[in-house]
């Protein structure tokens, strides 16, 4: 018996061919936030997560690209720790 989780965060990393990065780019962007290179990250609804699966899978060659959706059920459960060069200010070094 299965349980049916409402994820509403979400990471996604890919791999696909150079023909395809754009696009998928734009797929993900359009639900998540753009983190680093391939990888997004953000808050995200039950229903557009389904979205944006079914977007990608238009997009992308199951036979040779990559794509990895890390589900949560919120932005409180796991901890994030960056080494070397961060563009982007995650918030972990402020101490309030």
């Amino acid at each position: 018996m299965g349980r049916n989780f409402k994820f509403n965060y979400a990471f996604v990393f890919y791999d696909v061919n150079e023909k395809r990065v754009n696009r998928v780019f734009k797929v993900c962007k359009k639900y998540l936030s753009h983190f680093q290179k391939s990888v997004f990250r953000g808050e995200i609804t039950p229903s557009n997560l389904i979205l944006l699966k079914k977007d990608l899978n238009k997009v992308i060659d199951q036979s040779e690209d990559f794509i990895c959706i890390i589900k949560l059920i919120n932005n409180n459960v796991y901890g994030e720790e960056i080494l070397g060069v961060n563009q982007n200010d995650t918030g972990e070094d402020l101490i309030i």
